[in-house]
């Protein structure tokens, strides 16, 4: 991975990771191994409010427990009792989730258990093709190995189109539901095909993930700006996401497989536009949602924490990006953390609009503080 130059010494950086690395062990993961865990379903609870209660029960997703066995499969061996509760959300997956009528797994069940929301979507399956590659990659045992394998089979033989891309949602029997391709699945997707090469070798899915990323430059690049549409170009109401791109660059740049390809131009050749429409200079605030018309604009500028997060960790691949980095990291201690877990939101005048912390957040946390671990190191 290209490291981006830095001094060899930076003490203030060094010392303000290890404050929010340890707020991150000591008040987020226990979040989610006391109060979020509800022992019963051996399952997360979806959110909890700001005094540590479990928001009332309306469903259970699979892609939310498929996140937190990412958790806790990448504190093995760092936190007690992490490989225990990643065994337990891993069977949970499967007792819960899986289908086994048809193949696949259940977007959510209901607070009993049942089937709630049966259709297949391919956000849910690349979750849980990233949670087992990373789970397997930690205990490499045979039965995680078979579930990462059966995802990639179904996302192969269901999901697959003739372009490189993928349906975005299937219905329970895998009928068309004429959903069409969706960057965000799509990012995932690549996501999880990264995570499955970081622990094999595999010709299959590193074919798949170059066409993937050669129909994402075909189908989603606005050829002016560069920068990725959330619908494929031509689509009705389209718009993109900063936080979107920055998570993109920070995948192609860090793989050798993707780095230098198309796709990683663009990303690369629209990084200082999405910076300047979509950073706060003040705050250093990401917009949620911004028009390519010829207006510009912001279209939702709500400041979400995962987008935060995702910015920082990019920033950790720019070249002289040391202040940069510093700054952002400081923005997200400042804005974003608290002494009692997490702000989610905050609007577009920086007033908290959310207190809630969802069970799928500390996600993408623990790989922005990986991220700047190797940075750092």
């Amino acid at each position: 991975m290209p490291q981006a130059s830095r001094s060899a010494s930076q003490p203030e950086l060094t010392a303000l990771f290890s404050d929010v690395q340890q707020h991150f062990l000591n008040v987020i993961v226990p979040l989610w191994q006391g109060p979020g865990w509800n022992a019963d379903m051996a399952l997360p609870h979806e959110a909890l409010d700001a005094g540590h209660q479990p928001l009332p029960a309306q469903r259970y997703r699979a892609m939310a427990c498929a996140r937190q066995l990412y958790l806790f499969a990448s504190l093995i061996g760092q936190v007690p009792g992490a490989e225990e509760r990643a065994a337990a959300l891993f069977r949970s997956l499967q007792r819960h989730f899986h289908d086994a009528e048809h193949g696949g797994w259940f977007y959510s069940i209901d607070p009993q258990g049942a089937p709630l929301d049966t259709r297949k979507d391919l956000y849910t399956h690349a979750f849980i093709l990233f949670a087992c590659a990373h789970y397997w990659g930690k205990v490499r045992e045979p039965l995680v190995e078979s579930v990462l394998n059966a995802s990639l089979e179904v996302i192969a033989q269901r999901f697959a189109t003739d372009d490189g891309l993928y349906e975005a949602s299937l219905d329970r029997d895998w009928s068309s539901l004429d959903s069409g391709p969706l960057q965000n699945p799509l990012m995932h997707l690549a996501e999880a095909f990264l995570a499955t090469l970081s622990v094999r070798e595999d010709c299959a899915v590193q074919r798949a993930l170059v066409e993937l990323c050669t129909g994402m430059q075909k189908r989603f690049i606005d050829p002016q700006k560069s920068v990725l549409m959330e619908k494929p170009l031509g689509a009705v109401d389209n718009w993109f996401e900063p936080g979107h791109q920055f998570e993109w660059y920070f995948l192609l740049e860090s793989s050798d497989v993707l780095r230098g390809s198309a796709l990683h131009a663009s990303l690369e050749r629209a990084f200082a536009f999405t910076e300047q429409q979509g950073v706060d200079k003040q705050t250093g605030a990401v917009r949620a949602m911004l028009d390519l018309g010829p207006q510009g604009g912001s279209r939702d500028a709500t400041q979400r924490i995962w987008a935060q997060a995702e910015y920082l960790r990019a920033l950790t691949l720019r070249p002289d990006s040391e202040a940069a980095v510093l700054r952002q990291l400081r923005a997200l201690q400042q804005r974003s953390l608290h002494a009692g877990g997490w702000y989610e939101c905050r609007d577009e005048h920086g007033e908290v609009s959310r207190r809630d912390m969802p069970s799928t957040t500390p996600y993408h946390l623990a790989t922005c503080y990986r991220g700047l671990a190797d940075y750092l190191r």
